[in-house]
């Protein structure tokens, strides 16, 4: 969390959320794979966010989590969930809809075996 995360209420500003769920994405698509000695997942796009806000999150110390974990997959999309909380709380449910994406064509693509192999480890 940072001090410009916070809006005039003294909260984390609901804008943020996304930035935090942003966050969250790009370690497990991209940082994970990549520690992990596989290929990132590259050319995704977001096609839907849904947040649903719980209760207000203060500047703190602490830090909170941002669980993730998948729950669909198709040829060409998938879904996220997540949840950000703390061991006491929970302040965000939210879900996120990702499609695979040709940058060079500027057209859908269909998830690789890889891809579908990954997203399914996370799978609830």
């Amino acid at each position: 969390m940072r001090f410009g995360d916070i809006d005039s209420q003294g909260h984390v500003n609901n804008v943020r959320f996304l930035d935090y769920l942003e966050d969250a994405r790009f370690g497990m698509l991209s940082i994970d794979p990549y520690n992990e000695g596989a290929e990132p997942f590259k050319g995704l796009v977001v096609t839907r966010h849904e947040i649903d806000y719980r209760r207000p999150l203060g500047f703190r110390a602490a830090p909170v989590r941002v669980e993730t974990w998948v729950t669909e997959i198709r040829a060409v999309r998938f879904t996220l969930r997540y949840e950000i909380r703390d061991d006491e709380d929970l302040y965000v449910t939210a879900r996120s809809v990702l499609a695979a994406y040709d940058v060079e064509r500027a057209a859908p693509r269909r998830l690789s075996e890889s891809e579908l192999a990954y997203l399914k480890r996370y799978a609830e």
